[in-house]
């Protein structure tokens, strides 16, 4: 039990987590999967999967893509970057 992950909010950042992992390791595919995921997630889930995934996910993917320099959008989809847009634009003001 002692991995065991209590909340939807610690889940999504061990997801990106995972997805932060596998762009850095090179790893595109896997990258690819686990943004299609949490496309799926954020699509069909109820409002506190959808806030987890905007709110922990995104947030932390592009925290570290700013961090790397790296541009890594033309892997989201299309719902994910919408989101991204949004939490640029509204940290840009």
């Amino acid at each position: 039990m002692k991995n065991q992950v209590a909340t939807i909010h610690k889940q999504a950042e061990r997801f990106g987590e995972i997805t932060k992992k596998a762009i850095i390791s090179g790893n595109i595919r896997k990258a690819k999967k686990c943004l299609a995921l949490a496309e799926r997630l954020f699509s069909t889930g109820n409002n506190e999967t959808k806030n987890a995934i905007s709110n922990v996910y995104i947030y932390s993917i592009s925290s570290f893509m700013e961090y790397r320099h790296c541009n890594i959008t033309n892997l989201f989809p299309t719902s994910l970057k919408v989101e991204y847009i949004k939490q640029i634009n509204a940290t840009s003001v």
